[in-house]
C-alpha cells in the first residue's frame, strides 16, 4: 500500500464510524422490547428462516474474511479490499434479517442440558459481547483502510480480524446449537 497519500484526500470517517455503532447496537437492543408475533409467523411465514438466513450470512461472513486474510498476506491489495467489502456487505445483510426476525419474533430457550448448555451459553455469551464490541472495531479499521493509513490499520487489523472471525464463526455455532429448539 502508498503510505504516502496526500493527507487532504482523506475523509474523516469517524463521527460517521460512532454514529453507526450507536445507532446499531442500540437498534440491536430495542428489538427486545418491541411486541412480538404471537406464534412466530408474519403473513403465514414462519419467522424461524431468518435464523437460518443468518447462519448462511455469518458463513459467508467468514469466507470473505477469511480470503481476505490469505490474499492480505499474499500482498494482493485490491482482492483483500473487494473481500472486505463483501464481508461487509454480508454483515449488512446479517443485520437486517436479525433485526427482522428479533423485532418479529420471540426469543427461543435453549433447550439442552449438560456439559453441552454451559458451552451453548459461553460460545452465546463471548459472540454478543464481541459483536457488539466489533462494530466499531471493524468501521474503524475499514475507515483507516480507505484512507491508506497502512500502519494505524495493520495495527487495529491485527485485533479486529480475528474477534470479526471468531463472531461470525460462533453466530454459526450459535444458530447450530440452539436450532434444534425453534
Amino acid at each position: 500500500m502508498n503510505s504516502n497519500i496526500n493527507n487532504t484526500n482523506q475523509r474523516n470517517y469517524n463521527p460517521l464510524i460512532w454514529i453507526l455503532s450507536i445507532v446499531i447496537i442500540g437498534v440491536i437492543f430495542a428489538t427486545y422490547f418491541i411486541p412480538k408475533s404471537p406464534d412466530n409467523t408474519i403473513w403465514g411465514v414462519e419467522l424461524t428462516v431468518f435464523p437460518l438466513a443468518n447462519a448462511i450470512l455469518n458463513s459467508f461472513t467468514f469466507i470473505f474474511l477469511s480470503i481476505a486474510l490469505f490474499m492480505i498476506k499474499k500482498g494482493n491489495i485490491k482482492v483483500h479490499r473487494n473481500f472486505i467489502i463483501a464481508a461487509f456487505v454480508s454483515t449488512f445483510l446479517f443485520c437486517v434479517s436479525y433485526l427482522t426476525y428479533h423485532s418479529l419474533a420471540e426469543s427461543t430457550s435453549y433447550g439442552g442440558d449438560g456439559i453441552l448448555k454451559y458451552i451453548y451459553y459461553f460460545v452465546l455469551l463471548t459472540h454478543i459481547v464481541l459483536a457488539a464490541v466489533i462494530v466499531p472495531l471493524a468501521l474503524i479499521t475499514l475507515g483507516r483502510g480507505l484512507n491508506m493509513k497502512v500502519e494505524k490499520h495493520k495495527k487495529i487489523a491485527r485485533w479486529t480480524m480475528p474477534l470479526w472471525l471468531y463472531v461470525s464463526l460462533t453466530g454459526v455455532l450459535v444458530y447450530l446449537l440452539i436450532s434444534p429448539y425453534y
